[in-house]
């Protein structure tokens, strides 16, 4: 029998015992066990000996799995711990499938085995495709010691303030270090220091070979080069000596930030146009590779890296190494407008390399390195100085190099300078505010979820422990607790101990020693934010805060000079045309000292009249006295208030009509009987006409308003009076004022009578008229070529046509026939009257 028989066989019975194995669970299931264990102990003896039986070979076969796939798996004491290590064994059992998956397409022949490269088996060769995509677990999360406690110099990650580089000697400087090292303020308010390379960045030359179009030089195949291993200080001299005779040197590092608080730059790949040096920059001594800026604070060494944005930052924070002269390929691929901007891109686009970058997800702390993640590290390297090559002649054959906006290697240069100029900075958080690149302001601003007050509180206080227990144990937060675990627990408030294990992940089980004092953290947040604020008070409260902390507020200089108000004198929307009278021309009279003199309203004017005429009934001393403080001088214009009525037409009414009708016949008075009817009527046309100007003379209403007005002989002689003779002759002249009006009220009435009767008169006649031409048209035949459209009836401006009444064909049809019911309004679908208001 061949090997796919035996499988097919295998297969079958296999599939055959799983079968029968569910069947029998589910009937099982379906069974009242219960009841069968209360009515007979029997029967719950065995049932406890067989579920202890099943138990045990279910915890050795999920042992077996866990050893099989990398995965840890909590022992199964009893029933229950099922349902806590759930999501554990769920883990367990796919990795085992995704294996057995995996082995079976190796088994048929659907993929062929991986095995690892050697130097006999396609090294050379420049199509190094994995055959599967998937990367094994134990090359994702590698279960070794954490190197950074063997570090000589440890990291301080509860060190909030200014982050000070690592730099003890500066090469190739033109400042001094002591010179390099000072501090400025940020725009957050937060003391820094600035880079120490910022001046020979900005001020460097690059060498005249990156301006220039060269033969590419081919790079050398890779079972004809070497690539050295280096673990030691003599090794790193030692390459630090052909590093140095270099032109041009290509970069690149791998980090690791899953069992670190900060991260860890874990390996570092150095190529020249010969060899290849993979630099293990996880040894205890790794502080004494600061050395290597000989050669990469070098300005004549160009250093060449393919999207160096975080590259600059992990040099600096671990080793203290800064890039001058760098050019990023990056932004090559993006001013030449590529398709493409990654390294995958430009390997296959100019070596025909596919580089297969499942590795990026690979642990970089394990040691021994596999020859999988060695052989995809140097070939990041390998390749990159032709690949530079070949960008830069392109670079050059499109630049104007007269023209800046056209000069695309300058551009270049430029951006790589903005790279190398990052700085890193030590980070901040504030568990109160939650603001700083790790607070959870960012991380609920772009949640879906919203948390009440208890919700909230919990959340906070979660987050925070997580933070202060990662930094403590140089961890990463998601390590500690995954962001879906912590928004799990501050979502469901676990009411005891054992409901707050069940929502732990597999990586947060690590904390089973802390899970008394974690849940006691819980409930003391959920009591405290009872009353406290929710999730959205917070952003009501701090609406675009983002990351960013308050600033401080400036101090006032109270010496520092008065800042004027800048006021147009021209309006946009109206030109030159003055919006109030104090703006106008003619005031600038009233204008004292660059102030502006109140004027009195019309209320006041009003008042103040009043006033002044009452106390004119006191006895006199003098023969005329002033006119009153209130009222305005010449040369001053009282700035009224308007209201601006919509511009619908307004109906004219008989009443209307016949007034209009009596001012046009030349009426004996012109005076505005809607003014003259309020009760202050006289004194109200007093402020609504113009006063008088320097010659006497009468200024019109129209200049300053817009509109001429009315004013009536009482009127103008009582304004006359009070500007003249005083209070005691302003009110007698105001009570015939009252009476004219009251007289020309009464023959306003008289004519709005006589005009209605002369109307309703008129009427009348014209419906006689009518009537007697209706009998006429009767006693006559009708004449159809004469008759009016019944389709298309003459209408006038409009409106319905109100002469005789249409002729209609259809009326009295029916006779004395009953009519229908008459048709009801149309009801609309979904709609009732019930709660018509």
């Amino acid at each position: 029998m061949d090997s796919s028989q035996y499988f097919k066989t295998l297969r079958e019975t296999v599939q055959a015992a799983l079968v029968t194995t569910t069947r029998t669970v589910n009937r099982l299931a379906n069974e009242d066990l219960q009841f069968q264990r209360t009515a007979n102990p029997g029967v719950g003896n065995h049932l406890d000996e067989k579920s202890e039986r099943l138990l045990k070979l279910a915890g050795d076969l999920l042992k077996s799995a866990g050893n099989a796939t990398g995965q840890r798996v909590s022992t199964l004491e009893d029933v229950d711990d099922v349902d806590i290590h759930w999501r554990g064994i769920v883990d367990v059992i796919d990795s085992l499938l995704e294996k057995a998956d995996t082995c079976l397409d190796e088994y048929t022949g659907m993929i062929k085995r991986k095995d690892a490269p050697t130097p006999d088996a396609g090294r050379d060769s420049k199509r190094t495709k994995s055959t599967n995509s998937r990367l094994d677990w134990s090359l994702k999360r590698a279960n070794i010691l954490k190197p950074q406690d063997a570090f000589e110099k440890k990291v301080n990650n509860f060190d909030s303030g200014a982050w000070k580089p690592l730099l003890t000697t500066k090469p190739h400087a033109r400042l001094s270090l002591e010179e390099s090292l000072v501090t400025f303020v940020d725009e957050e308010n937060n003391t820094q220091y600035r880079h120490p390379y910022e001046h020979e960045i900005l001020s460097m030359q690059y060498p005249s070979q990156v301006y220039e179009k060269r033969e590419p030089e081919e790079y050398l195949p890779v079972e004809t080069t070497t690539a050295i291993w280096v673990d030691t200080f003599d090794g790193v001299l030692e390459m630090l000596a052909e590093l140095k005779q270099a032109t041009e040197i290509a970069l690149d590092l791998e980090h690791h930030d899953f069992r670190s608080y900060t991260g860890l730059l874990s390996l570092m790949q150095i190529s020249t146009r010969e060899k290849d040096w993979i630099v293990d920059t996880l040894v205890p001594w790794r502080h004494k590779l600061e050395v290597l800026n000989e050669v990469f604070a070098d300005p004549n060494i160009v250093k060449v890296l393919h999207g160096a944005f975080m590259d600059a930052i992990w040099l600096q924070r671990d080793l203290g190494l800064y890039v001058v002269g760098l050019f990023d390929t990056h932004h090559a691929c993006d001013i030449l407008g590529y398709p493409g901007k990654s390294l995958a891109f430009l390997l296959k686009k100019f070596v025909d390399f596919d580089a297969d970058k499942k590795y990026q997800l690979a642990d970089w702390r394990i040691r021994p390195l596999p020859d999988e993640m060695f052989y995809y590290a140097r070939s990041d390297t390998h390749y990159l100085l032709y690949i530079y090559d070949m960008v830069r002649n392109e670079l050059v054959e499109r630049s104007n190099r007269s023209n800046p906006e056209q000069d695309l290697i300058e551009m270049v240069v430029q951006k790589s300078k903005e790279v190398s100029l990052q700085r890193y900075e030590n980070t901040h958080y504030d568990g109160a505010n939650g603001y700083g690149s790790r607070g959870w302001y960012n991380t609920l601003l772009k949640s879906p979820t919203l948390y009440d007050g208890e919700q909230f509180a919990v959340y906070k206080a979660l987050h925070q422990w997580r933070d202060e227990t990662a930094r403590r144990k140089d961890e990463s937060t998601s390590f500690i607790i995954s962001q879906q675990v912590l928004s799990d627990v501050a979502r469901l408030l676990p009411a005891d101990p054992k409901a707050l294990w069940s929502l732990l992940d597999s990586n947060a089980r690590t904390l089973k020693v802390n899970l008394e004092e974690l849940f006691a953290l819980i409930q003391k947040a959920k009591a405290s934010g009872a009353n406290g604020p929710k999730m959205m008070d917070i952003f009501r409260r701090s609406p675009g805060a983002l990351d960013k902390p308050a600033k401080a507020v400036p101090e006032v200089n109270a010496n520092a000079p008065a800042v004027e108000e800048l006021r147009t004198g021209r309006s946009q929307l109206w030109g030159d045309i003055a919006m109030s009278s104090v703006w106008d021309e003619s005031t600038k009279a009233v204008l004292s000292n660059e102030k502006l003199e109140v004027l009195p309203t019309y209320h006041q004017f009003i008042q103040e009249a009043s006033s002044s005429a009452a106390a004119a009934k006191e006895p006199q001393n003098t023969v005329a006295s002033e006119p009153p403080a209130a009222m305005p001088t010449p040369g001053k214009i009282v700035d009224k208030e308007f209201t601006l009525k919509g511009g619908h037409k307004r109906k004219i009414d008989d009443r209307d009509a016949e007034s209009e009708a009596e001012a046009e016949s030349g009426s004996n008075h012109d005076m505005d009987l809607d003014e003259l009817t309020e009760p202050e009527a006289g004194l109200s046309d007093v402020t609504d006409v113009a006063d008088d100007d320097e010659d006497g003379d009468q200024s019109s209403d129209e200049e300053e308003v817009g509109r001429p007005t009315k004013e009536s002989k009482a009127a103008r002689k009582l304004r006359r009076a009070v500007e003249t003779e005083g209070n005691k002759e302003a009110k007698k002249l105001e009570k015939e004022a009252k009476a004219e009006a009251k007289r020309l009220e009464r023959e306003k009435k008289v004519a709005a009578n006589t005009a209605r009767a002369a109307k309703k008169t008129a009427l009348e006649q014209q419906a006689a008229e009518a009537k007697e031409g209706e009998e006429e048209d009767e006693e006559r035949p009708f004449d159809y070529g004469k008759a009016e459209s019944v389709l298309h009836p003459p209408r006038a401006h409009g409106k319905e046509y109100k002469g005789k009444k249409t002729f209609n064909p259809y009326t009295n049809k029916s006779g004395n026939a009953p009519k229908g019911a008459r048709k009801l309004g149309h009801v609309k679908a979904g709609k009732t009257a019930t709660f018509k208001k």
